[in-house]
């Protein structure tokens, strides 16, 4: 019988590696039925980049006003107490008691 199939070993090879390229074009990652998970990832990836954008334009308006040649003292006053860890003696600080985690 083995000698009978020698013959087809490369059609049934042939066919086998369609048979597994067919199934990869339909589920695998970037195969037809998974249009949807791409979709919802392209989504949370653009909600990102917005995100990303307008924390990136608040830094460059905040580096902006840093800088020499138009320095805005309220928010150099604003990083120094930050960075200090000082306050003004007219703000009101409220301190909060973190609270341990159970679990």
């Amino acid at each position: 019988m083995p000698e009978r199939m020698k013959p087809y070993r490369l059609s049934l090879a042939l066919l086998l590696l369609l048979a597994y390229l067919g199934v990869q074009a339909l589920t695998g990652e970037r195969g037809l039925l998974s249009g949807s998970s791409r979709d919802a990832l392209m989504g949370q990836r653009e909600d990102q980049l917005a995100h990303l954008t307008e924390q990136r334009r608040d830094l460059e308006t905040r580096v902006r006003y840093l800088r020499t040649d138009s320095l805005s003292k309220d928010l150099l006053e604003e990083r120094a107490r930050a960075v200090l860890g000082f306050s003004d003696p007219r703000d009101y600080v409220i301190r909060v008691q973190e609270q341990p985690v159970q679990g």
